[in-house]
Formats: C-alpha cells, structure tokens, sequence
C-alpha cells in the first residue's frame, strides 16, 4: 500500500485571489515522485477553528499532511498555535530555532516579533530552513512549512528522505487533436479494462488547435503502457493521430 498525504494550504491571500499559489504544485511533484499518494488538497484561510478542525480532520484520515503558509512573524501568522491547539498542546520558544534565528540577524535585529518564528508546539521536531533560517516543523504526521514557495521547496528537500518511499508511480500521456466528446465512450471501456489504474483526460489549446491529453497513471508499469497502446489505438480507429509520451505531458 502507497503511502498517502493532504496538503494544506493556510491563508486569506490565496482564498483573495492576491497571491498565486504554487505549493500544491511543488509539494505534489515531489511526494508523487517518491511514491506518495497526493489524495487532497485544501485552501483555508487564516480562521483558528477552521485550521484546526481541518488539520485534525486530515491528520487522521492520511499517512502526511503538510501545510503551508502563517508561520510568520505577524499578528495573522497563526498557524503555529493552530497546530499546538489541534494537538492539545501549548507554544514554547525553541532554544534551537532561536539560535538558527540569532545565526541569521545582525545583531539588534532579531525582534519580539521576529522571535515569534521560533514558537512551536511543545513535542514538534524542527524542519531546516536554509533560504531564510526560520524553521517549519514536524508534529506527529503533521509538516508545517513556510508559505514563500521558494522556503517550502527548501524544506520539502530535507523532508522528503525521512519519509516513506512508495512504489513508482508510473505515467504515460496519449495527446490527440479529437474532441472529449469523440473519445468518451472508449476511454471510459479502458478505465473499465483497467480498474488499478488512474486515466484523466484533460483538454488543451495550443497554438490555436484544440486538443486532448489523456493521462494513464498507475503502480504497475506494464499495465501502464498497455492501457496507454489501447488508448492510441484508440485513437488512430477514430480518425486521429496518436502522440504517445513517457510521463504527464
């Protein structure tokens, strides 16, 4: 069985439309490359209740879950004492992330309120931040990381070797020029073919030509692949031109 994980993503600004999220992006690349189920992901904004009730929901439904966003140094970074809630547990001040954080600012700079980075929940382990030095963390099955994309790549580096490694998700891509409408009924009698199996058909608009990419994605190799030749062959039967590609084109 293929570990499986929840991402979270905290924060009015995504749910605004102001900032473009691209963690769900990132983080699911990088779990599905070491054989991790991406089974959901959510986008709530920075409302106490709301967090916690959605943390503990997902945390005992999948393998990981991991957050991002609100672990700043500002009034409406609570993403901290949310986790700490959901655990039944208060903050305290790291002695650790206080030094990661005193190794990084010029004397006088380090605040009250840059200090703030440095609360975890009691029992959280630390997750290394190289880019800016304030630590994510680790809480149960729980990973709390920073929201800058750039961070939460960073720490996603350090994570991903401490956590279970699945079996290869295997992927193959049938593009074609013909409309859904026109491949429908056949691509639903290969997913039938193949209930293992993950098939997505998803439209596309390039240069002025409409088209389709239908994604075959599974654990076991061979089956991948014959279901991706009965696809093409598919294809061809109605009148289209097959383009068969290794992975998720």
């Amino acid at each position: 069985m293929s570990a499986t994980a929840a991402i979270l993503v905290i924060g009015n600004e995504i749910l605004s439309g102001r900032t473009h999220d691209t963690n769900i992006h990132s983080i699911a690349g990088a779990l599905t490359a070491r054989g991790i189920v991406v089974a959901e992901a959510r986008v709530v904004p920075d409302v106490e209740a709301v967090i916690v009730a959605t943390v503990n929901e997902l945390r005992g439904r999948y393998t990981y879950v991991f957050t991002t966003g609100g672990i700043g140094p500002t009034h409406d970074d609570i993403t901290a004492a949310c986790i700490a809630k959901a655990f039944g547990v208060t903050l305290h001040r790291d002695p650790l992330a206080v030094k990661m954080l005193e190794a990084h600012y010029e004397p006088g700079q380090l605040t009250e309120a840059r200090l703030k980075m440095a609360e975890v929940p009691v029992g959280a382990s630390l997750v290394e931040n190289p880019v800016s030095r304030a630590p994510g963390f680790r809480m149960a099955n729980v990973f709390t990381l920073a929201g800058v994309p750039r961070i939460a790549q960073a720490m996603m580096d350090n994570i991903l070797p401490t956590l279970a490694e699945g079996p290869a998700i295997h992927a193959q891509t049938v593009s074609c020029t013909l409309g859904e409408g026109v491949i429908a009924e056949g691509l639903g009698a290969v997913q039938a073919r193949y209930p293992d199996l993950s098939i997505g058909s998803y439209p596309y608009f390039r240069n002025g030509v409409l088209g389709v990419s239908l994604v075959t994605r599974g654990t076991d190799r061979s089956a991948v692949e014959a279901a991706a030749r009965e696809i093409a062959a598919m294809v061809e039967g109605l009148g289209g031109k097959a383009l068969v590609v290794e992975g998720m084109a």
